[in-house]
């Protein structure tokens, strides 16, 4: 198992660059499909250099809006990635890229809804469904949750282990019909579909089954730990699936 390289601290964007930035986002919505990706990436880019979380309140092309609790993310790719699996498991272990990818992949259709209002109609998503890796690692008897680490240094997340076993939660590798970008949290990220999306952790890099819920990230600045849309925050979504 490779370790982690340290985090590598990314300098902030420019004023001539977030003036840029909001001026692209008042021009709305993007309708032509090459302007649309090019925004994306832009705002991807200068998201991942930006501490100020100024960027992740822009719209772009997709829907989405992109952010970090860093001010830097390293990048990892096929050479370097890996996804471990401990704590109360029979068989720890790692994946690489390439044998997440040779696992059976499941595809999953649904909305995606961020707690801050947001939302992304008939997103997919593609990938391992979680409950694999957990029956491949052997989870012990006295497991009750599941801990979600991410290369970026610093967020977390957790499940119990009945919701980590849902069929409609997966370790995803592809989205909106295409590999994950760096910017959506690639090469791997975690995906809860009938969840508020900062359960769906990004840069996901481990995996650690354990014998309670520890609150995640967001968790222990006051967002609530089941997070089902339409159902927690105080907020009346309707549900994602």
């Amino acid at each position: 198992m490779n370790s982690e390289r340290p985090e590598e601290r990314g300098t902030p964007i420019g004023r001539r660059v977030l003036l840029g930035t909001l001026g692209l986002g008042a021009l709305g919505v993007v309708t032509a499909p090459g302007l649309q990706r090019g925004l994306e990436g832009f705002l991807g880019g200068a998201a991942d250099k930006d501490p100020t979380g100024l960027t992740g309140l822009l719209p772009n092309g997709g829907g989405f809006r992109y952010y970090s609790v860093t001010s830097s993310v390293p990048h990892k790719d096929a050479s370097d990635y890996r996804l471990t699996v401990d704590g109360l498991v029979d068989r720890p272990g790692a994946y690489t890229l390439g044998e997440l990818r040779a696992l059976p992949q499941t595809r999953l259709v649904h909305d995606v809804q961020c707690v801050t209002g947001w939302r992304v109609p008939g997103t997919p998503f593609e990938g391992v469904r979680l409950s694999r890796l957990l029956d491949a690692a052997g989870v012990r008897p006295t497991a009750r949750a599941v801990r979600f680490t991410c290369f970026d240094g610093a967020y977390s997340e957790s499940l119990t282990l009945d919701q980590a076993r849902r069929r409609d939660v997966m370790v995803a590798l592809r989205m909106q019909d295409k590999d994950l970008g760096h910017a959506h949290g690639g090469p791997v990220r975690l995906y809860v579909a009938p969840m508020y999306f900062y359960k769906s952790a990004k840069w996901l890099s481990g995996i650690t089954v354990t014998d309670e819920v520890r609150p995640g990230y967001w968790e222990k600045r006051g967002y609530d730990v089941d997070a089902w849309v339409g159902r927690s925050n105080g907020r009346d979504d309707e549900p994602t699936g």
